[in-house]
């Protein structure tokens, strides 16, 4: 399994356009460190759209679900730093999914990622995730130009915070699939094929929406800074 932990937390929003230089010293200097110090916290990545929207996702790697409703994770949530308060108001359109790790295959991750997001149809769960499990998260990353594959499904509901109440509430990820690979083409290609919302709902999805990332910063909880 390429994700370091059990399971995930995934984020989506726009920044807005006069605050994302400054948005990036933060995430990168301040909040990626605050959030890798947390224990359980694993890996951060912040990833910017090429195609699609919203610009940024990001996605923290956690050892357990359990993970993202902490007492050390709260806490952070509900004293956010002055540089915290101050970026937080230009945050446009947040989401956030508190996820298991569904299905996850391959080795390692790719600099492009496709991020598609969709919830099930109703009554046809079983059958969706067992497509995804055979036909997408086994197959695609043996391919050329892919290396992983990433089925999320959110599980806990995001509280109120004190991060939120700044910001605004945020709204929520149902399902969600982060392919990775090396050849930007080849990610890219998924989002007309595989991964096209007609063969989606054709197994049993809602509707879905699909985004092209490049990876724009890492961290690993344990490196220098972190």
């Amino acid at each position: 399994m390429p994700l370091l932990g059990n399971a995930a937390m995934l984020l989506g929003f726009d920044v807005a356009a006069e605050a994302v230089d400054d948005h990036d010293d933060w995430h990168t200097h301040e909040h990626l460190p605050e959030r890798l110090a947390i224990p359980g916290f694993l890996r951060g990545t912040r990833w910017v759209a090429i195609e699609g929207a919203p610009r940024y996702a990001v996605l923290y790697e956690v050892e357990a679900l359990e993970t993202l409703a902490s007492p050390a994770y709260l806490e952070r949530l509900n004293h956010p730093t002055p540089w915290t308060t101050r970026t937080m108001p230009h945050y446009r359109g947040m989401t956030r999914g508190l996820c298991t790790v569904a299905a996850s295959a391959g080795a390692g991750q790719g600099p492009f990622g496709l991020l598609v997001r969709f919830e099930p149809a109703a009554g046809v769960e079983a059958r969706l995730d067992a497509f995804l499990r055979r036909e997408i998260v086994a197959t695609l990353p043996m391919r050329p130009g892919l290396g992983s594959a990433h089925l999320l499904k959110a599980e806990l509901a995001a509280p109120m915070t004190n991060e939120q109440r700044i910001r605004g509430a945020d709204a929520a990820v149902a399902w969600a699939l982060l392919v990775t690979g090396y050849r930007q083409d080849a990610v890219a290609a998924l989002a007309s094929a595989e991964l096209a919302p007609a063969r989606l709902q054709a197994n049993g999805a809602g509707r879905s929406t699909a985004a092209l990332y490049r990876a724009d910063y890492i961290l690993i909880a344990g490196e220098p800074g972190a």
